[in-house]
């Protein structure tokens, strides 16, 4: 009984990554297209989870992560995504995890700057004589575990590609 005991024991710890993995969080998918902007913002993940930046404009991006209280860019949250022709093409994507909960923001240095406000906050502002729809291409991922929080992410976050929405 003494080595059944063992070799179920050792079957079940082997079993556990599987199960894991089994029970990990789909990715959460943030879209952009030639309005220049990501269309789910903010976004709530788990720790842990993807993230997933899908470009479906033909013009190419870049997504870096930014603290609001130094202004100092991230060396790790430092992506770029090349243009994606259309729908029928290979589209683009770029992919960061985060470990810890918190607040992290991002922006595209090609369509916003970053800049100081009264008070020492730093914040995406629109690049000069960058066509779009008026905001800076940024946004913020809350990095969770609130079942709230994380419910209310919109819908099209679960969409790899949103048919339709291919524009540059």
């Amino acid at each position: 009984m003494h080595h059944f005991t063992r070799t179920a024991l050792i079957a079940a710890t082997l079993a556990l990554p599987l199960a894991a993995q089994a029970a990990a969080p789909k990715p959460v998918y943030i879209h952009m297209n030639g309005a220049n902007m990501f269309l789910e913002n903010p976004v709530a993940v788990r720790p842990g989870q993807a993230v997933v930046f899908v470009n479906e404009d033909t013009g190419g991006h870049t997504i870096i992560g930014y603290s609001a209280a130094t202004g100092k860019t991230s060396t790790s949250f430092d992506g770029a995504v090349a243009g994606t022709k259309g729908a029928a093409d290979g589209v683009h994507t770029y992919t960061v995890r985060f470990k810890h909960q918190g607040i992290v923001h991002y922006y595209c240095s090609v369509h916003a700057i970053l800049a100081q406000e009264p008070g020492g906050r730093t914040v995406a502002k629109v690049r000069p004589g960058v066509d779009g729809f008026g905001d800076p291409m940024a946004g913020t991922i809350i990095v969770t575990n609130d079942a709230k929080l994380l419910a209310d992410n919109p819908k099209t976050t679960a969409e790899k590609v949103l048919p339709g929405y291919f524009g540059g």
